[in-house]
């Protein structure tokens, strides 16, 4: 029996010191909610986990212009919606303008409308969307995930010759009208081209959105499965580690306690 070293308290504070880092690492997984609270817990885990996250910001980035550009179409195709029924009317105009029995005056008044709506179509040209031209024509190319990747989304002009032919008509005379109903009619068509050319890139944007959505998901999935706490699995350790804090301190207390009998042997 030794009195200068105890062995046996020795051992136990090793053991008690070993179970109290234990459990403070579990409070501190268990208070936030991160499995990783130091580079040293899973040095490859944490490398992989700041990849994840950096595109999964990339991702939401993208989903976010991809949103935008659904929400520039729609726009576009508000405007040509009532571009549509302004050309309607002008059409109209051109048959009401080959009428045998009005006049002149009568056809002068039909046109003095058709010129107004020939007027409200040029002005929806120069409408914009955040600053960016809706009918410039100049093609956008919208990102499609978070490497950047990108489609190019024709522009739509409603200075194409088509729109520029119908809106410089007019239906003072029968035979203006005759070659104004002409030019609306190639309008309409390229209107209805348009419409469609829209209708399309909103499909695909819709379909990208959805993808984008789905990757993030899984994106976040993998990166939580790396940094997250299992809280029912943190718990089980938690209370394990604090048992053993507990009956470790006991334990070193027992064993400082040895010593004492050397006492009996100096009796």
């Amino acid at each position: 029996m030794v009195i200068n070293t105890n062995i046996s308290a020795l051992a136990a504070a090793s053991n008690l010191q070993s179970s109290q880092d234990m459990l403070a690492k579990s409070l501190a997984r268990l208070s936030s909610g991160s499995k990783i609270t130091n580079p040293s817990d899973d040095a490859a885990g944490v490398a992989v986990a700041a990849r994840l996250d950096s595109q999964i910001k990339r991702t939401t980035a993208a989903q976010t212009n991809v949103v935008n550009a659904m929400s520039f179409t729609q726009t576009q195709d508000g405007y040509l919606s009532k571009i549509a029924k302004a050309l309607d009317r002008m059409s109209e105009l051109t048959i009401l303008s080959q009428d045998v029995t009005k006049g002149n005056p009568d056809r002068a008044l039909y046109n003095t409308e058709f010129s107004q709506l020939s007027a409200y179509i040029a002005n929806t040209a120069t409408k914009d969307f955040n600053a960016v031209s809706l009918f410039s024509g100049a093609t956008l190319n919208v990102t499609l995930d978070s490497d950047g990747n990108s489609f190019a989304m024709a522009g739509i002009s409603l200075s194409a010759s088509a729109y520029t032919t119908a809106m410089s008509s007019g239906v003072a005379t029968t035979t203006a009208a005759m070659t104004a109903l002409t030019n609306v009619k190639a309008a309409i068509s390229q209107l209805a081209t348009d419409r469609a050319t829209i209708g399309a890139y909103q499909a695909r944007l819709d379909f990208t959105s959805d993808q984008l959505v789905i990757n993030k998901q899984n994106l976040m999935a993998a990166s939580s499965r790396i940094q997250d706490t299992d809280v029912a699995e943190e718990a089980t350790q938690f209370a394990r580690y604090n048992i053993l804090v507990q009956s470790g301190t006991a334990m070193l207390a027992q064993a400082n306690a040895l010593p004492q009998s050397v006492l009996k042997l100096l009796q």
